[in-house]
């Protein structure tokens, strides 16, 4: 084990205790309005990237920067190897920025992006396209790929599959994570939403999550059957939905799951990628139940609100 391996473990474990945790994300949503959830989050580690005129979407935003910093300062720490773990790991936040950028180009209301520095992998050259078509045609030449369409809901898609696609193949103690999201994802798109997946999705999802589940999708499947025909180790993502109106229960099933494999990862493990692996999993759950607390707090922090966020957090 490299003193690298030993120096960024702890500076990783170090970060646990940055966490707000789940009292205290309760704590913020009964938070009565968006400005008292911003003094509250000022005096947490996530107050760090606090805006300067605080609104839902901006502390969300920030809650997610927080994460992102974090992640970055424990690659800094870590030798070659471990680096590119974590920049697998938090592609996710480039996948946020194309979304970002993607509704910029349609004239629609955007976030800020994400500052990704040594983390990205094409942002610097996606945040410099005119269009649509230029999206298509920087992604396809880069790790991304071709999403194989220039429409917006292609290119959201093909990204996330394709990050799963590369965290399952370089990350194994998080590719049972990848595959479930994946599958949630899909699920959700085809039958919550009614698409189909074209040739070149279905090409990108069948290595994730096998031919047979792939081939079942379609808007009229019906999910108790499509859960069979997922990968054993994935199964459970879908545990207890009937139907695509309780897809919103997977998703927080899924963030448990992430939570608890998580601390399962730091306290069995000793100094190297596992422990790392499982400081990522705990810091992005913390930031989820935040940005869930905030959607709380925005909507008066009690009654149905409060009932929601302790529902899925």
């Amino acid at each position: 084990m490299s003193v690298s391996w030993v120096a960024g473990t702890v500076r990783a474990k170090a970060l646990t205790r940055r966490r707000l945790g789940a009292a205290g994300a309760r704590a913020l949503a009964r938070c009565t309005s968006v400005s008292e959830a911003a003094r509250m989050l000022a005096t947490t580690p996530y107050g760090h990237d606090s805006p300067a005129e605080p609104s839902l979407a901006a502390l969300q935003h920030a809650a997610g920067a927080t994460l992102l910093w974090h992640l970055r300062v424990v690659a800094g720490w870590l030798p070659r190897d471990g680096a590119d773990a974590v920049r697998l790991l938090v592609a996710g936040f480039e996948v946020a920025n194309l979304d970002e950028h993607v509704a910029r180009l349609r004239g629609l209301p955007a976030e800020p992006a994400y500052r990704l520095g040594t983390m990205e992998t094409a942002w610097s050259r996606l945040r410099e396209t005119a269009s649509l078509d230029d999206v298509r045609e920087v992604l396809g030449t880069s790790r991304w790929g071709d999403p194989g369409s220039s429409s917006p809901w292609a290119i959201g898609v093909a990204v996330r599959v394709a990050w799963a696609d590369r965290v399952a193949a370089g990350v194994a103690e998080a590719a049972q994570w990848a595959r479930a999201a994946t599958a949630l994802l899909l699920v959700r798109e085809v039958t919550l939403a009614g698409r189909r997946l074209d040739k070149t999705l279905t090409q990108r999802a069948t290595p994730v999550l096998g031919a047979d589940f792939v081939a079942a999708l379609s808007p009229a499947a019906e999910i108790p059957a499509l859960v069979e025909r997922l990968p054993s180790d994935t199964r459970w993502v879908l545990d207890g939905v009937a139907g695509p109106r309780d897809l919103w229960r997977a998703e927080a099933s899924l963030c448990r799951r992430v939570e608890d494999d998580g601390f399962r990862l730091l306290h069995r493990s000793g100094f190297g990628r596992a422990a790392v692996v499982g400081v990522a999993a705990v810091l992005a759950v913390d930031a989820w139940r935040v940005r869930a607390a905030l959607e709380s707090a925005a909507r008066g922090g009690s009654g149905t609100a409060l009932e929601a966020f302790d529902a899925v957090a």
